[in-house]
């Protein structure tokens, strides 16, 4: 058996473009601070491209008249395995669903370090162009267009007497928002005094990403959106 072979170096250069290209794209998921970031994106990519590597040029040696090979075969598992991999970033709390940008980018990230492994490096280098625009680029332009956000109001409850408004005011600020307060009562619930008001926020942020945000601070027990018309 041969340790190197007349593709050897061909393989590994693909496996290193492969690597390059998934550790660009994990930096830009870093420098966003999502769950998954370089590290994650670097292993997938390359895993990815070395599976495919296998698949194509690791079973040369046992080829004959009775032995057929098919490449594809490992490929589509790549792309199972990455399925359930992107599922585990995903996650739902307070009617919010997160992580499905993270998802999709570890998705293309196997794409790309498919590609890499089946000799295709031009297609990856344009495939990994086109992701940092659609991250980037893209998600300036969606903060610009209009959104049925802007036509809903945000219902919080919260603890009275404890300093949650201001929590709650200085959070959308930082978020990028401009609250104002539509009007508020006051209820006893589990024995305590409790705030209910409702107000609109007015941002080009998601506003979902409030909600989240305002749905972790102390001494908030609810948080919804609802429709002006409801």
């Amino acid at each position: 058996m041969r340790l190197v072979s007349d593709s050897t170096w061909t393989e590994l250069l693909l496996l290193v473009m492969a690597f390059v290209l998934s550790t660009v794209i994990g930096i830009e998921r870093q420098v966003h601070q999502k769950a998954a970031g370089m590290r994650t994106h670097t292993l997938v990519g390359t895993g990815a491209a070395l599976f495919t590597l296998v698949s194509g040029f690791g079973f040369n040696t046992v080829l004959g008249t009775d032995v057929n090979l098919d490449p594809s075969r490992i490929a589509a598992q790549v792309v199972s395995g990455v399925g359930f991999l992107g599922a585990g970033v995903i996650f739902m709390r307070r009617d919010v669903v997160r992580g499905l940008t993270t998802a999709a980018t570890i998705w293309m990230t196997a794409a790309i370090g498919m590609a890499c492994g089946a000799g295709m490096p031009v297609l990856a280098a344009a495939a990994t162009v086109l992701h940092l625009i659609a991250v980037g680029a893209f998600g300036r332009l969606a903060r610009c267009l209009p959104s049925p956000d802007r036509n809903r109001l945000v219902v919080v409850r919260y603890l009275d007497g404890s300093g949650v408004l201001r929590s709650i005011l200085s959070t959308a600020t930082v978020m990028g928002f401009e609250a104002s307060i539509l009007g508020t009562d006051v209820r006893r619930e589990d024995g305590r005094p409790q705030v209910r008001a409702e107000m609109r926020f007015r941002g080009r942020p998601p506003l979902q990403d409030l909600v989240l945000a305002l749905g972790e601070l102390d001494g908030v027990t609810a948080v919804r959106r609802r429709a002006d018309d409801d």
